[in-house]
């Protein structure tokens, strides 16, 4: 079974404006709402892909009552935890030229709440995947993901963690199944600026030297670069398309690549499949669909990827 958490999921109120004027009164052209989290984008993307999972979190108010309702459409399971003070986001995304967004802080989580989080936790048995990703709200300990991975210590599970610098630095002792920072963040966590894909590679294998398993690691327009734990070194390129859509693709990529992995457990394909994921996102408005993907992996498989 498939599980990802969200510690602060979202509903994502998406507008178009065209010219926006700060200080005038603007109309939108277009208006959606979305399910947004990190963790949510990936279950999303993993039900489209025909892999059933729960997402695991914490939700509150009218706006967690809603997000609870929403997900049931969209193909997983949520095992939610209700939090009694603030509620849950409401972020918005504005698209007028630039994109611009304002993100909601979120209800606050106590410690109960947290220890409710371990409680479900313990259902998770060898052979499971948990997937971490995303920020972590003020109200919870900024160690959070290394006390997870330390509690699932030797339990057999496959921890895949999506998070920048200290959230990813700290929890490679714990020998994460599937790490994925993008090149720039990659140069940050060891104060460099990284110039060439040899040197991305280099850094990236540092990572595995301090514990991660696999290293994926995305690069946006130049595509990624996959490192396995069986020493082999992917690279994958970008199908052609016109970017329209910056919010998802990471989690989509993570998705097509969890996706990937267990339909046969080739490091390739899962690779292309993930690459395929996060562009066909890139290229839509919201998160990609199946055929969307599916046409950008064949493309990705014609140019020799």
């Amino acid at each position: 079974m498939i599980y990802t958490v969200t510690f602060n999921p979202a509903l994502d109120y998406v507008v178009k404006v065209d010219h926006f004027t700060l200080g005038s009164v603007n109309r939108t052209e277009q208006e959606d709402i979305y399910c947004g989290g990190k963790g949510l984008n990936v279950s999303t993307v993993l039900a489209t892909l025909g892999y059933g999972n729960t997402a695991l979190g914490f939700v509150a108010g009218f706006t967690g009552d809603e997000i609870e309702r929403r997900v049931k459409n969209l193909g997983f399971r949520s095992d939610f935890i209700h939090v009694k003070n603030g509620m849950s986001r409401i972020n918005v995304k504005l698209k007028s030229g630039e994109e611009t967004e304002i993100n909601g802080i979120g209800p606050e989580i106590t410690k109960k709440d947290v220890e409710q989080l371990y409680e479900k936790l313990d259902c998770l048995s060898d052979g499971d995947m948990l997937i971490l990703s995303g920020s972590i709200p003020a109200s919870i300990n900024d160690d959070i993901y290394e006390r997870i991975m330390e509690y699932l210590d030797k339990k057999g599970i496959r921890i895949v963690v999506d998070a920048t610098r200290d959230l990813l630095s700290n929890v490679l002792f714990y020998h994460p199944f599937l790490i994925k920072p993008n090149n720039h963040e990659l140069g940050e966590m060891f104060g460099v600026r990284l110039e060439s894909v040899d040197e991305i590679i280099h850094y990236g294998k540092l990572l595995q030297e301090k514990g991660a398993e696999n290293v994926l690691i995305s690069m946006a327009g130049d595509g990624a670069v996959l490192i396995t734990q069986t020493g082999e070194v992917f690279q994958m390129g970008v199908p052609s398309g016109t970017v329209k859509n910056s919010v998802g693709a990471g989690d989509s990529m993570v998705a097509g690549f969890v996706a990937g992995y267990l339909e046969n457990g080739s490091y390739e394909h899962a690779l292309r499949l993930g690459s395929a994921a996060g562009s066909a996102t890139a290229f839509s408005e919201g998160l990609a669909g199946k055929e969307d993907i599916m046409k950008l992996y064949d493309e990705l498989l014609k140019e020799g990827y």
